[in-house]
């Protein structure tokens, strides 16, 4: 090799250089590339799933806000009739206000679409300014109330604290998980 002149020399490099570049350097630039791709579609995935994570953390406190609504709501119209509770609540602002109950009926539900009434028919005695109070007072009762069929009448024997009676027809509400479902009317003649 020593007796090989200068251009030998150098197409012995140029042939080690491409037989280095053709066995190991070709492959590893190819292996780099597909791994290079692979960064990226890797990259592309967590992009993706950082606004996915960000979507679900926002759903989530969605859900908690709409869970908390709807707590709230259950107070309002729950799920069951609690005639007991509603009757010991009643009676605690009738006391309160100083108003008495001469009676109280709980009347049968009446179904609606979504809900049902429970209406309760009450006659009460009192004053008028302690029958307002009674009034605000169910008004503000964590349950849902209307009023209605609403009658007031002086007594005979007045006092300061009994001038009047009221006839009055309260409304609570239940709230009915699904929407009953009508079973379908038979007509004559089928089977």
């Amino acid at each position: 090799m020593r007796d090989w002149p200068w251009y030998g020399h150098v197409l012995v490099a140029v042939l080690i250089f491409g037989l280095f570049y053709l066995a190991y350097y070709r492959p590893k630039d190819g292996d780099l590339q597909s791994i290079r791709e692979q960064r990226i579609e890797v990259e592309n995935t967590v992009r993706q799933l950082k606004l996915k994570k960000q979507q679900l953390d926002e759903i989530e406190e969605e859900l908690e806000e709409m869970n908390a609504t709807l707590k709230n709501l259950e107070t309002i119209i729950p799920h069951k009739e609690e005639i007991d509770v509603i009757l010991r609540r009643i009676q605690q602002m009738a006391f309160d206000s100083r108003i008495n109950i001469i009676k109280f009926v709980p009347n049968a539900l009446i179904d609606q679409e979504f809900f049902s009434e429970k209406p309760i028919t009450m006659q009460l005695s009192g004053n008028y300014h302690n029958l307002a109070i009674f009034f605000n007072r169910l008004g503000n009762f964590s349950r849902l109330f209307t009023i209605e069929n609403f009658a007031i009448n002086a007594i005979r024997d007045q006092s300061e604290a009994t001038s009047i009676t009221a006839d009055i027809t309260a409304k609570t509400y239940i709230f009915q998980e699904e929407a009953q479902e009508k079973p379908p009317e038979k007509k004559r003649g089928d089977s």
